[in-house]
């Protein structure tokens, strides 16, 4: 298996690992079967559950007028009004990643609809790449938290 196809089998693992932590917190999965760009208006607009996510979700224009689709969307009756949205950045050795997270700050800043949490793991990242990011909490009002998958699973043990 080639470098890019491991990193992305790697990343899934990620996903699968918060998708599960969402299961086992009552969110039941919402949209796979619509088209992407319109997964973020039946999610928000849908009183048929009560507490859901959608993975792979349109949510608008990025900083370089490109499409931006967020790795999960949630909406529950207990969280913000506008949901939350997870982000998740795996990196097992090093690589590029972590020079997109300026990338990624940014769009969540000045694009991201609802507060959003950076999950990163993989421990690949350059040192303090995590600690710049976290830092970015203080000054971006939509960047809830940066956690590794540990610290997420204890952030949805409390709060979701």
């Amino acid at each position: 298996m080639n470098r890019g196809k491991r990193a992305v089998t790697s990343g899934n693992v990620l996903e699968k690992n918060v998708e599960a932590t969402l299961q086992a917190h009552g969110y039941f999965k919402f949209g796979h079967h619509f088209p992407k760009k319109n997964r973020l208006n039946y999610l928000l607009h849908s009183s048929y559950l009560p507490k859901r996510y959608a993975r792979q979700v349109y949510i608008g224009m990025g900083i370089y007028d490109t499409d931006i689709y967020v790795d999960f969307f949630l909406v529950d009756a207990t969280s913000t009004n506008s949901g939350i949205i997870i982000e998740c950045k795996w990196q097992q050795t090093g690589g590029s990643v972590d020079e997109k997270l300026p990338y990624v700050n940014l769009n969540i800043q000045h694009c991201y609809p609802a507060p959003t949490i950076v999950l990163i793991d993989g421990y690949g990242m350059r040192p303090g790449a995590i600690s710049w990011l976290e830092a970015q909490v203080a000054t971006n009002q939509n960047l809830m938290a940066v956690h590794s998958l540990p610290s997420f699973i204890a952030w949805a043990n409390n709060s979701l």
